[in-house]
């Protein structure tokens, strides 16, 4: 079966004059079918967001390879890249710097319509009003610039001029942590109603566990540049299998479908992306660690139903620290 995105082997490496090499994605792979929303969670600087500027094209990939519908659009040229834009897009973090503060709504909804399809006059506006009908954005707003607006409404603008193309694909990068908790639910069911109507794909990026069950079929956990679990929503919350996924779940009980988890106390520091030793990242903090652990990289292993875990320890059955 072809995914609408396939992902192998992908890796983005920053240089850190003086210090080395930052290792920001660190092998991972994964895929995602069409009509699917693929949530992407873990702590902040974990490399979740770079993964999404690697496959948007915002940063160019150290190694790997992406693919949409079976076609590779890695390492793409600038006019490829224009291309790639009807079939994939990006919603931004902060919906306050990423709209262009000297343009109005109505110039940067109708900016995708004008580089891609060349349209002007009656059916560049006509193409605004029906994307704006679908968005849910008063016609008031157009006129309007986007110090002008709240966050929530923003944001909106935002979702509209990613959809404007109707790309097989939207990025959204942690698309209401910047909102006001009032606002989240609007933007988050906004989101899920234009999937259900227009039949969307999205890889949700965020830190917020609740937003991420809610809209999401299947997360990946991910750990400093490394996939720690992978499986569909309903099976991560109610048996969450890696360490690392178990003390994520526990720090926010009341969220997940499954039996209460204890509070987890992780001990120890993150360790430095900056050329990282060999072996598992979690290790340092994690209490079923052994030797091995700290030699060989994990793989990851199938546990049946599309839940896959990278950790040597997944079949021991001790108890997680308490609080």
């Amino acid at each position: 079966m072809e995914h609408l995105l396939e992902v192998n082997h992908l890796k983005k490496y920053f240089d850190v004059k003086g210090k080395g090499v930052l290792h920001a994605v660190d092998d991972v792979s994964f895929y995602i079918d069409e009509g699917e929303t693929v949530g992407l969670v873990g702590e902040s600087g974990c490399g979740k967001s770079t993964v999404g500027n690697v496959l948007i094209g915002l940063h160019k990939a150290t190694a790997g390879e992406v693919k949409i519908q079976g076609k590779e659009v890695t390492y793409r040229s600038r006019k490829n890249s224009s291309a790639l834009a009807k079939e994939m897009q990006i919603i931004f973090q902060d919906p306050y710097s990423s709209l262009n503060p000297k343009k109005t709504v109505y110039s940067i909804l109708s900016e995708p319509f004008q580089i891609q399809e060349k349209l002007r006059g009656k059916e560049l506006r006509k193409r605004v009003l029906k994307i704006c009908d679908m968005c849910r954005i008063s016609e008031d707003l157009l006129d309007k610039f986007p110090n002008e607006l709240d966050g929530g409404k923003r944001q909106t603008i935002g979702i509209a001029r990613a959809l404007a193309l109707f790309p097989k694909i939207i990025i959204c990068d942690e698309p209401v942590s910047a909102l006001d908790v009032s606002i989240q639910a609007q933007i988050i069911n906004l989101l899920m109603d234009l999937q259900k109507d227009y039949g969307l794909t999205y890889l949700f990026i965020s830190h917020d566990l609740s937003a991420v069950k809610h809209i999401s079929n299947r997360i990946i956990v991910m750990y400093l540049g490394r996939f720690m679990e992978t499986a569909p929503v309903d099976e991560l919350f109610e048996r969450p299998t890696h360490p690392y996924t178990q003390a994520l779940l526990s720090a926010v009980p009341t969220i997940h479908g499954g039996k209460d988890l204890e509070r987890i106390i992780l001990e120890g520091d993150v360790p430095s992306p900056i050329n990282p030793p060999p072996g598992c990242r979690f290790c340092k903090r994690c209490w079923l660690a052994d030797e091995r652990c700290e030699r060989e990289d994990p793989q990851m292993v199938d546990l049946g139903n599309q839940h896959r875990v990278a950790c040597h320890r997944v079949s021991e059955q001790r108890e997680p620290p308490q609080a």
